[in-house]
């Protein structure tokens, strides 16, 4: 068949191909699914009840002298105090902006970290000043002498003599003193 035989064929038949998929069965599966997820619904509803039922059956007495609480989900102000941390957050924006003004007045202020062993802090600006005139602190190795003037003098000094090195001579001093 060539393609003009083709195209005569489709344009007298405007119609899609029945059997592929038929319209009844995609409407009975949309209404089995919606029919299924229902009974899912009924189900777990169902299961919840039971679990909640057991729950309660299985609580242990409460204590005559404690007055049962008729709201629990809402918690008052006072009470707020008596839950454990870390507790859940009332208001979250003054919160945090309470913590970071804490933060930047520990970060940019004078205090005792620890005043029996006298370690203050001090403001981070401070710090960086302190740093750029002293250097870091460093601490020797172990089994090692401390450098000294006349230690750092004599290895430059050594570092710096070329008369021992192959192809140089002697400086025309050094010739005199040798026997």
């Amino acid at each position: 068949m060539n393609d003009e035989s083709k195209h005569s064929q489709t344009d007298q038949e405007l119609e899609f191909e029945r059997q592929d998929l038929r319209p009844r069965a995609v409407y009975a599966f949309l209404i089995g699914l919606a029919i299924a997820g229902i009974l899912v619904y009924f189900a777990l509803w169902g299961l919840y009840d039971v679990l909640d039922a057991y729950q309660k059956r299985h609580q242990p007495p409460q204590n005559p002298l404690v007055a049962p609480e008729t709201d629990t989900r809402r918690v008052l102000p006072e009470t707020i105090a008596k839950f454990p941390q870390p507790r859940l957050e009332t208001n979250e924006r003054l919160e945090i902006n309470e913590f970071r003004l804490q933060e930047e007045q520990t970060l940019f202020s004078y205090g005792w970290v620890d005043q029996q062993a006298g370690i203050v802090r001090i403001p981070i600006d401070r710090a960086m000043d302190l740093i750029a005139q002293r250097g870091l602190p460093t601490t020797p190795r172990v089994g090692t002498v401390p450098p000294s003037e006349v230690n750092v003098v004599n290895q430059a000094a050594r570092r710096a003599d070329i008369s021992n090195l192959p192809g140089t001579s002697q400086p025309p001093a050094e010739k005199a003193k040798k026997p």
